[in-house]
């Protein structure tokens, strides 16, 4: 399964900066002036993981793969989106195509960059989107209100009143100023859940506020940052420190001792990539196996809860389908002993039937019949 992020914000924050240096790419024009990006730009980066080095070191593989993230880059927000001004209708269309959203604030004072609401508020800002996500969603519901409830009055239709009852309260919350993921039914609520997924609302999606400060400030954050800060926590949210200007810098060093010294001398432990996919990760409950031959070491996401034949299915359907066993190794029982006959030897290999649930980090071998 991929990790697609759609980075979103206001005109002239940092999106496209952030997504350059977050690719190592120019593929997204990176200019002074709104709407700068007009189409998406997508980008996929490897996954930096230690364990995956670690593994291979022990392995000696013939290719090392990595698990890969997806940003996409949307064009920038303005207020009335939500009613087609500016590339409103763009951006709307384009972020329900995402599985989380990393909302770029700016949060640095810079006469030489235009703010286009006039002055520095990242907390104004993220309002602005959020306003015009959620004028979007109450929008689209209500119609589909409407509809479902005159379905359930006059013909009883069983469907329809499912879908009155998981869409009031989203209706209510959106009235009152609140996004849609703050009402969702329960997973263990299967059908309400399901019919709600279905829904794709905007405000549904999880989100990670990154702050954009200026290179002084990377290391402890600024009253800006701060204020993000507190905002995340009150909403049960994600939010992390970085500056887009830095990682344009660290993404045109070469090797990774350049780029540690760079970040040491600026009190920084590591790249503000790393800081956005493990966010993220714990944003939407991602975690990785591996699997190790003599042709490749590989790292896998899944859902955390997954079981055996879910994690089996990552890699192709069919192995789901026809899931037998998993032959299984804890990762550090796997790198302490040195690799796959030692654990095996040591008795570290398990077999592990259909209702295991994966854990990060565990070393998978799938046993299959189609």
């Amino acid at each position: 399964m991929g990790f697609n992020c759609g980075i979103v914000g206001l005109p002239n924050v940092g999106k496209s900066t952030l997504f350059n240096a977050l690719t190592q790419t120019i593929a997204a024009q990176a200019a002074n002036f709104p709407f700068c990006t007009i189409e998406p730009n997508t980008g996929r980066v490897a996954v930096p993981d230690v364990r995956l080095d670690k593994l291979a070191s022990i392995v000696n593989p013939q290719a090392v793969i990595p698990t890969y993230l997806e940003f996409v880059d949307i064009a920038g927000l303005v207020k009335g989106a939500s009613k087609g001004e500016g590339l409103g209708n763009k951006f709307l269309a384009n972020i329900r195509e995402v599985d989380a959203i990393i909302h770029v604030l700016r949060c640095f004072e810079d006469e030489n960059i235009t703010h286009v609401e006039g002055n520095v508020d990242p907390i104004r800002d993220a309002e602005i989107v959020e306003t015009e996500l959620m004028i979007a969603d109450l929008e689209s519901l209500q119609r589909r209100y409407e509809q479902n409830v005159k379905k359930a009055q006059t013909g009883g239709d069983k469907e329809a009143k499912l879908l009155v009852t998981v869409i009031e309260p989203i209706i209510k919350a959106l009235e009152q100023g609140k996004p849609a993921r703050t009402v969702a039914p329960s997973e263990s609520m299967k059908d309400e859940y399901k019919q709600y997924k279905m829904l794709n609302l905007l405000t549904s999606k999880p989100v990670l506020y990154v702050c954009n400060v200026d290179e002084a400030s990377a290391a402890t954050g600024n009253q800006y940052s701060a204020s993000v800060f507190e905002k995340a926590k009150a909403e049960d949210a994600k939010a992390v420190i970085i500056s887009a200007a830095i990682e344009s810098e660290v993404a045109q060093l070469e090797n990774v001792e350049e780029k540690n010294m760079f970040l040491e001398s600026l009190g920084l432990e590591e790249t503000g990539l790393s800081k956005i996919i493990r966010a993220g990760y714990e944003l939407l409950g991602l975690q990785t196996y591996f699997t190790c031959g003599v042709k490749e070491v590989r790292a896998w996401t899944f859902a955390k809860g997954y079981k055996a034949p879910q994690c089996a299915g990552v890699i192709h359907t069919d192995f789901e389908k026809g899931f037998i066993r998993a032959e299984t190794i804890a990762y550090d029982d796997f790198v302490s002993l040195g690799g796959e006959q030692p654990a095996k030897e040591a008795g570290k290999m398990r077999a592990e039937g259909k209702e295991y649930i994966v854990k990060d980090g565990d070393i998978m071998h799938f046993l299959f019949n189609v």
